[in-house]
């Protein structure tokens, strides 16, 4: 296991996308509740401004920093390239955190504390003490729902597998083959569960509070009330079949690459409605596999 020394050194993961409303206050939270932590924020060229304002951060913290990104690449892409620069830079710990305070800062030192004992630490909607904020009952259906299909599908002895806030050791990463990773969304998060369970890590979970985002572009106004249940289910929808379709492949021997030449229809047909997705401006969260 990495030594306690190494523990120390901790850096928090924030991938954005247009999150100007809500980067500055979620990394003072950070720095309040965790002040030795380091922080990096993972731009995919925001058109508003956040990366910008990023900098401007880092310019007076220099436990603040930023990785501008080409473009919209998704979560997970923003996560291995977080991963690899803390790798780099000789963090012992990295941190998964989204920008839009669903993932509460002054909760953080629970995982760091329960990761003296473990590889890998999942704070968790769905353990006893655990709890989500502002979410309509079939939202939590459907993610409850894909979090049962996932670890039973996979053998998970998980609660929240598609849960995001998570934080790692060092060598956990290392030692799961970050290189060999092509999943995306809460597919990612399932795939990093799997990877770490399959190599003998110790994962363990946390309670902690979800909270639906409050600012930022994917909170509708109130009289849009039907177009944000419309858009939940829709992607949730995504999010149980694409989570689906990664255990399906997961339990045929062969990489993705040898089931697509075995199965060219099965690809093309989902191909298409991963476009589809895309064409009704599906957002880049919802859960991918590459193919």
């Amino acid at each position: 296991m990495t030594s306690q020394d190494a523990l120390d050194r901790v850096l928090v993961i924030i991938p954005t996308f247009n999150e100007a409303q809500n980067i500055e206050s979620i990394t003072n939270r950070l720095r309040r509740a965790v002040p030795d932590a380091h922080i990096l924020v993972a731009d995919d060229n925001s058109p508003d401004g956040t990366g910008a304002i990023a900098d401007r951060l880092a310019a007076s913290d220099d436990h603040i920093h930023v990785m501008h990104r080409k473009g919209k690449e998704g979560l997970g892409a923003a996560y291995l390239a977080g991963f690899h620069w803390g790798l780099d830079e000789g963090y012992g710990v990295l941190v998964q955190h989204d920008a839009d305070g669903s993932h509460q800062p002054e909760q953080l030192p629970r995982l760091l504390d329960a990761l003296k004992d473990a590889d890998m630490v999942k704070g968790s909607r769905w353990v006893q003490g655990g709890s989500v904020v502002n979410w309509p009952w079939h939202r939590k259906l459907l993610s409850q729902g894909g979090s049962l299909w996932s670890r039973t599908l996979l053998g998970l002895p998980i609660k929240d597998v598609t849960g995001g806030f998570t934080a790692f050791r060092a060598d956990t990463l290392r030692g799961i083959g970050l290189d060999g990773i092509e999943s995306a969304g809460y597919a990612f998060q399932v795939d990093l569960a799997r990877r770490a369970v399959e190599h003998g890590y110790t994962v363990a979970e946390v309670p902690i509070e979800f909270i639906e985002r409050q600012r930022g572009d994917r909170l509708f106004g109130r009289h849009h009330r039907y177009q944000l249940l419309f858009t939940a289910i829709d992607n949730h929808l995504f999010d149980l079949f694409n989570v689906v379709i990664f255990g399906v492949l997961h339990h045929f021997p062969g990489e993705v690459g040898e089931h697509r030449q075995r199965h060219p229809r099965f690809f093309e047909v989902y191909r298409l409605l991963l476009d589809k997705a895309h064409a009704l401006d599906v957002p880049d969260f919802i859960v991918r596999v590459k193919v």
